[in-house]
């Protein structure tokens, strides 16, 4: 388990629904008998063709979590932290990541540490 998903803890914090769950297979939500959220992964249990597994960092949530997590940091340690965080993650579960995620978080990240160096540079000077 990586610093990120200890951070997210998806399985405690996540709401997976069944319609999310069709979306991203790209399946009727009918065929779509069960939905378990295991520690590390998702299972489904399917009509068609058994059971399935999918990981969190597969779901619209985990991006929408990382997102969230970037633009709470308060300082641009943290930031710099979580984006370290987020690469690791990211580098060990390649195939789990849709190329569309990495390229997202990154602007919210660069607004984010925008932001904060602004607000650092604009601050007083305390001695």
């Amino acid at each position: 388990m990586t610093t990120l998903f200890r951070r997210l803890q998806p399985r405690q914090k996540f709401r997976i629904s069944v319609s999310a769950i069709a979306q991203l297979l790209k399946i009727p939500k009918h065929l779509i008998v069960r939905v378990e959220c295991w520690a590390y992964i998702i299972f489904v249990h399917r009509s068609d063709k058994g059971g399935q597994f999918i990981s969190y960092r597969q779901l619209r949530q985990w991006q929408n979590a990382v997102a969230c997590q970037i633009q709470n940091c308060s300082t641009w340690q943290q930031l710099r932290s979580l984006w370290l965080a987020l690469e690791e993650d990211h580098n060990k579960h390649k195939k789990q990541y849709d190329d569309d995620h990495h390229p997202f978080l990154c602007k919210i990240w660069t607004k984010r540490w925008d932001k904060l160096w602004n607000e650092q540079d604009s601050s007083p000077i305390q001695s």
